[in-house]
């Protein structure tokens, strides 16, 4: 039942919100009492928390997957983009905003994690490009990496955009566009052109 709980509150707070989603909701959702909810998780922080980390852990199972294939680098990146689209198609507002801002806790929790995640998926993004030929092969790793994470997360932490998530998808294939542009040699740049035709048929 716990793990039943975790999943959906997951798919309740990433559509419809941290803030919105009552534990009234969650119990009715669920099809069981509020008294059912209450004794696995004390609170909604509580619940908050646990399917925050059951997301995180699927993302990270789904990127460890895509990895796993024999996808080259440029295409390895939007097919992880891909994921996070999927993820968050049928959400409005952006749910890290929310987790930040009533969750400061669990989100600042969470975050590290990503930190860590991303740095490494990204350092082993880069060094698999320069091996195949799609990246410049004079490319300080630390440096590029911290450069798009700056990217990547200022769109969410900056007042300067939209705090819808599908505005804030497409964005981030921007963001992943002017990155890759920026390290390609003219190998990565075919490449990188034919992915970004394949997205934008679809």
């Amino acid at each position: 039942m716990r793990d039943k709980i975790i999943k959906k509150a997951g798919e309740l707070f990433l559509n419809l919100g941290f803030k919105s989603v009552t534990m009234d909701d969650m119990a009715k959702a669920l099809g069981i009492s509020k008294k059912t909810l209450y004794k696995h998780f004390s609170n909604k922080a509580s619940l908050v928390d646990a399917s925050t980390e059951a997301i995180q852990e699927t993302i990270e199972s789904n990127i460890t997957s895509i990895k796993s294939k024999e996808y080259n680098a440029i295409e390895e990146e939007f097919k992880i983009k891909a994921v996070f689209n999927e993820m968050f198609k049928n959400a409005k507002d952006s749910p890290m905003y929310q987790l930040k801002k009533y969750y400061p806790e669990i989100y600042n929790k969470l975050i590290d994690k990503e930190v860590c995640m991303f740095r490494d998926c990204n350092t082993d993004n880069l060094t698999k490009g320069i091996e195949q030929g799609l990246y410049r092969e004079n490319l300080e790793l630390k440096l590029i990496t911290n450069f798009y994470f700056t990217l990547v997360f200022g769109v969410y932490d900056s007042d300067m955009y939209s705090r819808d998530i599908q505005e804030l998808l497409r964005i981030e294939y921007h963001v992943l566009e002017y990155h890759i542009r920026a390290i390609a040699t003219e190998k990565g740049l075919k490449e990188l052109e034919k992915q970004l035709k394949i997205i934008n048929q679809n």
